[in-house]
């Protein structure tokens, strides 16, 4: 190891020989993704600091975990570096990294000597600045597309789920294959054409998981999106580009599809407003479907005030120069009766749990209109299971023939289940149908004069490093609270109104609420009071 008068980086000269010795132990270690070798570097204990652009993690457990699902960080030398001491035993670092694909970053770090060891007790890294993460995007502009210069939507940017048509580019699907062998779209999908009539231009398209056929959010061939909220975790499928581009900033609106969760589930996740729309109430021609009997059209924003501009001019505009609502009883405010399916609060994860009743006691002592009170909706399993069989029998029909003339396109996961889809029988399907008829009179009757209340989903995100097993077990337990909805035909809108305890520290949990089809607009109006009592609670 050279001394510090050899070391040839500028800045380096001043720098203890034993403290430069452990900075470039540490470098060594950056770039060769040697786990055990960085966890050593940085100081045990819940006291210690590592931030970044998509969050801050407090402690070293969760600050090992963030590292071993991060896959390392690419080729890089130190160009510069700055020493500050602060005091015999404390010093702070700050130095230049040259990435030799281009650009720069910038590290910041707090040193401590402890028992002899210079330790990182606090960090922060700026990476450097990435014109297109193609995890997130498969094209972008700014904007792609320019809207309206005029209108209630003016100023706002999209992303666009990689589902719908947009004239003169192809749907991707999230696969590869499918991408080249799609044509040029001739025409715009209403539902986007209505956001830029508004005013709002088109940002870009954003990934989906494989056909839509997933709600982790990750992607075999492009990879997984960040979560905008909690570094390290799965951002939420199968919307996970739009979702990903509205959390960190990217675009204003997402625009995406919710077959069994594919809007709530990563608004979940990343901390969003995310409205699953009354099935067939946005038009979906242009959009490429999975299972019709389910597929409907969605949002995601950053907050309430957003969802309602876009819920407000989307779900009143009906291609004419009117803006008359064409819902009726939308423009009526839901009655203050709200339930608690008592089957989904016992399907969550304990420390949901606890958030979820802490908010409903927050929410009755606000004295808004009463009391929330419990209803049973039936076995979670009952709509699950039929719900599957339908599901992956129309997603067999549309997608079916393509599979088979395209063996290993697709990743393990979504080729599994399409595996599974493809061995349902006429019988199994039709029996599947009745028993969802049933289930969906159930659902209508229960929110014809009232909102249901619940937690989206079980839990917080889980890590991207969680094993396969346990995303699926995940996913199966999340599928079970989110199906209700959508064999009812339902709007549910997800608002980010608890945090829970994860892994890697506090991270968000939505509250859904579900409601009588054709109040979509009623309901989100419903969530930003519910939201806005519960802020003026705490």
């Amino acid at each position: 190891m050279p001394d510090s008068d050899e070391h040839g980086i500028p800045g380096s000269e001043s720098i203890p020989a034993d403290l430069l010795a452990a900075f470039d132990a540490y470098e060594r270690a950056i770039v060769s993704n040697d786990l055990d070798a960085l966890d050593a570097a940085f100081a045990p204990g819940e006291a210690t600091l590592r931030g970044d652009a998509a969050g801050l993690l407090v402690g070293h457990d969760r600050i090992s975990a963030f590292r071993g699902g991060r896959g390392g960080v690419a080729a890089r030398v130190i160009s510069r570096i700055e020493y500050r001491p602060i005091g015999d035993d404390a010093a702070l670092l700050v130095s230049v990294s040259w990435f030799t694909g281009g650009g720069t970053g910038l590290q910041t770090q707090l040193w401590q000597r402890v028992d002899g060891t210079w330790l990182i007790t606090a960090a922060h890294v700026t990476p450097r600045g990435q014109a297109l993460d193609r995890s997130v995007w498969r094209t972008v502009g700014d904007p792609l597309w320019q809207g309206a210069w005029e209108g209630p939507l003016a100023g706002l940017t999209v992303a666009v789920k990689d589902l719908f048509a947009i004239r003169g580019y192809r749907i991707g699907a999230g696969n590869p294959t499918f991408l080249d062998g799609a044509r040029a779209e001739k025409t715009t999908a209403p539902a986007v054409a209505d956001l830029m009539t508004g005013g709002a231009s088109l940002r870009g398209i954003a990934r989906t998981d494989e056909f839509a056929y997933s709600i982790a959010g990750d992607n075999v061939h492009y990879g997984t999106p960040p979560n905008g909220a909690v570094p390290g975790a799965l951002p939420g499928g199968s919307s996970s580009g739009p979702a990903t581009a509205v959390a960190t900033g990217q675009a204003e609106i997402g625009l995406a599809t919710d077959t069994a969760g594919s809007v709530r589930v990563p608004a979940s996740y990343q901390g969003l407003w995310g409205l699953r729309t009354t099935h067939g109430l946005v038009p979906r021609q242009g959009l490429l479907p999975l299972a019709q009997s389910f597929d409907t059209v969605g949002w995601l924003t950053r907050d309430g005030a957003t969802m309602q501009r876009v819920v407000d001019w989307c779900l009143s505009y009906d291609g004419s120069d009117s803006t008359e609502s064409v819902l009726g009883e939308s423009d009526v405010d839901l009655p203050w009766r709200i339930l608690v399916p008592a089957e989904v609060r016992d399907a969550v994860e304990p420390e949901t749990r606890a958030a979820f009743d802490a908010v409903l006691g927050a929410l009755d002592a606000a004295g808004a209109g009463g009391a929330t009170a419990s209803v049973s909706i039936g076995d979670l399993d009952e709509y699950y299971a039929p719900f599957r069989t339908v599901q992956g029998a129309e997603a067999w029909r549309n997608n079916g023939d393509w599979i088979r003339e395209h063996p290993g396109a697709v990743g393990p996961a979504v080729a599994e289940r399409f595996r599974i889809a493809a061995a349902i029988t006429p019988e199994q399907e039709a029996d599947a149908r009745d028993a969802l008829a049933a289930l969906r009179e159930r659902m209508q009757a229960i929110v014809a004069d009232a909102v249901l209340i619940m937690p989206t989903v079980p839990g917080t995100a889980p890590l991207r490093t969680a094993a396969g097993e346990a995303v699926d077990a995940v996913r199966q337990a999340t599928l079970r609270m989110t199906t209700p909805a959508a064999v009812g035909g339902l709007p549910a809108i997800s608002v980010p109104l608890m945090t829970v305890a994860s892994p890697v520290g506090h991270a968000p949990v939505g509250i859904c609420l579900v409601s009588r089809a054709g109040t979509d607009i009623a309901l989100v109006r419903l969530a930003r009071r519910i939201h806005d009592l519960l802020q003026e609670s705490s």
